[in-house]
């Protein structure tokens, strides 16, 4: 088999930043005012975080349909028989199975795990396929431990800005009122457990009482320092670090790294959203 490796932009990085590792990128869509544009080649990551500060509902959505359609046709013309993919998980989007259908369409073979996420996760597990594709470890063997990673993530998302996910209709008004009132902080979720989807894992009244309820979630997962710890942020870098410091200071040699929360979860969340995502690399096959 000749295989090539293809992911999107869910991981947060350029489609540049994966061609140089010889991985190909799909970028995910993003809609403002009723323009698509393709995340980062036509709309920078700043611009998200603008159009966020000026109230803007954005949505996100999967690659058109008709530049997987040309990548696909290019990789079988440059003598690729095999997609291996992963992106953004199934139960954010519909990227998986449309990679999927026309992979078939071009009689081509398609393996594809799901992430059950994405962000850093999805990019670890694509860059992990190819390097163990490359020490020649069979596929099952491959696929293996790649659902052993997303088997091991939790990725829990604090959202602070309340109006946001009222304007882009994923709360009512009435139900933002009354967390604005009573200063109630959503807890949501997203990993194996949620079946990709984004749950409410608690909700509490601050934001300190939020990110603690995280830590002792993370310590009934009996998460260690075995794991990979990266907190994102929207446009909170401060609340980011001081945020990552505390996790630090409570799970014992955990390492935190701080970035920028990507487009595709942080268009929903709104400004001020911290989100922590764990997984662990080192899980045994």
């Amino acid at each position: 088999m000749k295989i090539a490796f293809v992911t999107d932009t869910g991981t947060g990085q350029h489609p540049d930043y994966w061609e140089e590792k010889g991985i190909y990128c799909l970028p995910l869509q993003i809609t403002c005012d009723g323009e698509s544009k393709d995340e980062y080649t036509e709309i920078t990551y700043s611009e998200v975080i603008q159009k966020l500060h000026e109230k803007k509902v954005l949505k996100t959505s999967l690659p058109s349909l008709g530049k997987i359609q040309d990548c696909f046709e290019k990789l079988k013309h440059e003598g690729y028989d095999t997609i291996f993919a992963v992106p953004i998980c199934r139960g954010l989007s519909g990227t998986l199975d449309s990679m999927e259908m026309i992979a078939n369409q071009l009689e081509m073979k398609f393996v594809g795990v799901d992430c059950y996420c994405t962000a850093v996760e999805q990019g670890c597990m694509i860059e992990t396929a190819k390097k163990m594709y490359e020490a020649n470890i069979p596929i099952d063997e491959i696929i293996k431990k790649l659902q052993s990673i997303a088997d091991s993530c939790e990725t829990v998302l604090l959202c602070d800005d309340l109006d946001h996910m009222k304007r882009g209709g994923r709360l009512t008004p009435m139900a933002a009122a009354l967390g604005g009132l009573l200063k109630i902080k959503p807890i949501l979720h997203i990993g194996k457990s949620t079946n990709g989807k984004v749950d409410v894992l608690d909700k509490v009244r601050t934001m300190k009482r939020a990110q603690d309820r995280v830590i002792k979630h993370l310590k009934e997962l009996n998460v260690d320092s075995n794991y990979t710890f990266i907190v994102a942020h929207v446009d909170a870098l401060d609340a980011a670090k001081e945020y990552a410091q505390k996790i630090e200071s409570q799970i014992e040699g955990a390492k935190v790294k701080v970035i920028d929360l990507v487009s595709a979860v942080g268009i929903h969340t709104g400004l001020g959203c911290l989100a922590l995502q764990v997984f662990n690399e080192m899980e045994k096959n």
